[in-house]
């Protein structure tokens, strides 16, 4: 595939420039919505309506003209303009994370009848050029379903870090446990260290600048106890033991729209019927909301999960750019 050549530096391609959060919202959540109609779930859908909202609030705009480069939201960016109509875009979403700046390039898309002309690319490597500029580690998420984006990205200079899948479930209270020699209870304080031990390598630190994964609220003693005391967050936990031996654990951690988060720590050596069990559990107990989401390695535990009814919504690969190596 040939990109379209992008200037030095100092200079822009006629049909490339800048994102104009004054004046650009609304038609470039019009353009995602129509290039990602048909895998846009729930939060995507609040994502497109929120950018067409903040299009429309002054108050909002004077604000974000001055914190686009330090607050985590799609504010930076680049767009493709042909005849004054927005045909591509890639926005840039700046975190920062153990002092180091990042930058998430997210919502690439090019209007239907104006690709297979390199347009995602050009956009592409107009925001890795970006991140360099800001001398800041440069990430990107693909659905593992589109592969010509993961080989586009792959081309560009980015290698994949991890592979992950949510899951939807939801509550029932008259679900019916599974006969096995597991046996479910609450977390004891003993069971911690092992219990956050498999945590971080399920929810590693590399994402957590993204996911925000914050084990502390789980953490026996008396930290636990003044964050249950004042913030009330409706966390809990449970584990799953055979022969006295902790096989998995299973905590509850509210997360802005989504009050049941679940977390899934265990050993990929773990019984998978221990698994099943942790959750279907957790299906039968959590009646206070209807939707109960996991998101997990892939491949780690799917068949589990999937028996203890949870469906996948979509799994995720996790790129990071580490330099090009290809001009093709």
């Amino acid at each position: 595939m040939a990109s379209i050549p992008i200037p030095a530096r100092g200079h822009t391609h006629p049909n490339l420039r800048s994102l104009n959060i004054l004046r650009d919202l609304p038609t470039v959540a019009d353009l995602i919505e129509l290039c990602f109609a048909s895998t846009m779930d729930n939060e995507g859908q609040r994502y497109v309506a929120d950018m067409r909202r903040a299009g429309r609030d002054e108050s909002f705009l004077n604000w974000a003209t001055k914190v686009a480069e330090s607050t985590s939201l799609p504010l930076t960016g680049y767009i493709w303009e042909e005849n004054n109509r927005i045909v591509g875009n890639a926005s840039l979403v700046p975190f920062r994370h153990n002092g180091q700046r990042l930058y998430l390039i997210a919502n690439v898309a090019t209007h239907p009848d104006f690709r297979r002309r390199s347009i995602a690319r050009a956009l592409t490597e107009r925001a890795i050029q970006h991140g360099l500029d800001h001398k800041a580690a440069i990430w990107l998420h693909v659905r593992d379903d589109n592969p010509g984006a993961v080989l586009l990205y792959s081309d560009l200079g980015f290698q994949e870090r991890a592979r992950r899948t949510s899951w939807k479930g939801y509550a029932d209270r008259a679900l019916q446990l599974p006969q096995t020699d597991i046996v479910l209870g609450g977390r004891a304080s003993r069971d911690w260290p092992q219990q956050v031990e498999w945590l971080r390598r399920q929810y590693p630190d590399s994402l957590g600048w993204y996911h925000k994964w914050n084990f502390s609220s789980l953490q026996p003693g008396l930290w636990h106890w003044l964050y249950m005391f004042f913030v009330d967050a409706g966390i809990h936990q449970w584990s799953a033991l055979r022969g006295g031996r902790l096989e998995a654990a299973l905590a509850v951690v509210p997360s802005g729209r989504e009050p049941n988060a679940l977390w899934l720590a265990a050993d990929p050596r773990s019984r998978p019927e221990a698994l099943t069990s942790l959750l279907l559990h957790a299906r039968r107990n959590l009646t206070g909301h209807p939707h109960l989401t996991l998101d997990y390695p892939s491949g780690q535990a799917d068949d589990a999960i999937r028996a203890a009814g949870f469906s996948a919504q979509r799994t995720l690969i996790w790129m990071e750019y580490v330099g090009a190596t290809s001009q093709a």
